[in-house]
């Protein structure tokens, strides 16, 4: 598998290019993103295994809009159904990554309750919601930290694996290995991806509504209505972009 290693400023370029595929099919890539997010919410009030159902077909779910931002960037003509491309691309590899995921999410919750007794755990289970003096601890504080450091490697395994195994058909372990480090291996670029994506999808729109709002209250309301619908997909659209570019052979395949 080839991994290529790219410089800080494509991260910049990931955007910019993401932004460019949104444009060329707007309404499909919002759809399927926020179909996506959607099923997600909706496996997720199901009682008792709900969010296990929705965390393990997360991957699945993804692939498809990565499904939908391929056929775009290459012209091909897709409709609303291609979210669900993902359960016919070597299925079973991709559900074991993200019960993988899910797992090593959980144990990284557990340890953090060392720290603060449970209440990121309870928080992030949806046990219990974090109120403003345990927010305040210092316990919750390491909490966090402790959680950021951990989940940074566990993210980087994930980053690629549901496309390296829905459309090279890799196994679960080889998938997770080779993302793992073509994420090492361009830490820059996805450096500068974060601070970009800070930039342009939360200091400047805040800025700028913020400043409408002082002319016109309801102005920037209505600014800050459609910023999501075209944020998220173009974030989305930004990862297929940042697949393609660190694997320049990536082809799809059937599973």
């Amino acid at each position: 598998m080839q991994t290529r290693s790219l410089p800080f400023s494509r991260g910049h370029a990931w955007l910019k290019e993401g932004f460019a595929l949104w444009r060329k099919n707007p309404a499909l890539l919002t759809f399927v993103t926020f179909g996506y997010l959607l099923l997600l919410v909706l496996l997720s009030l199901v009682p008792f295994l709900g969010q296990v159902v929705a965390s393990v077909l997360m991957p699945v779910l993804s692939l498809g809009i990565l499904n939908g931002c391929r056929a775009v960037d290459r012209g091909e003509r897709v409709g609303p159904d291609i979210l669900l491309s993902g359960f016919r691309q070597h299925l079973p590899a991709i559900l074991v990554i993200g019960g993988l995921y899910l797992c090593a999410s959980m144990l990284i919750l557990v340890v953090t309750m060392l720290a603060d007794g449970g209440t990121l755990f309870h928080a992030m289970t949806g046990v219990a919601p974090i109120s403003p003096a345990e927010a305040k601890a210092p316990g919750f504080t390491l909490a966090l930290a402790i959680g950021l450091a951990l989940s940074t490697p566990v993210m980087m395994a994930y980053w690629f694996a549901p496309i390296l195994a829905g459309w090279q058909g890799l196994p679960p372990a080889k998938a997770l290995f080779f993302s793992f480090f073509a994420c090492l291996r361009n830490w820059k670029p996805f450096l500068g991806f974060a601070l970009s994506l800070a930039f342009f999808g939360g200091l400047l729109p805040g800025v700028v509504v913020g400043i409408l709002s002082l002319v016109s209250p309801v102005l920037g309301s209505l600014l800050s209505i459609p910023l999501p619908f075209i944020l998220l997909p173009v974030v989305f659209a930004s990862f297929y972009v940042n697949a393609r570019d660190v694997f320049p052979d990536l082809e799809p395949g059937r599973g």
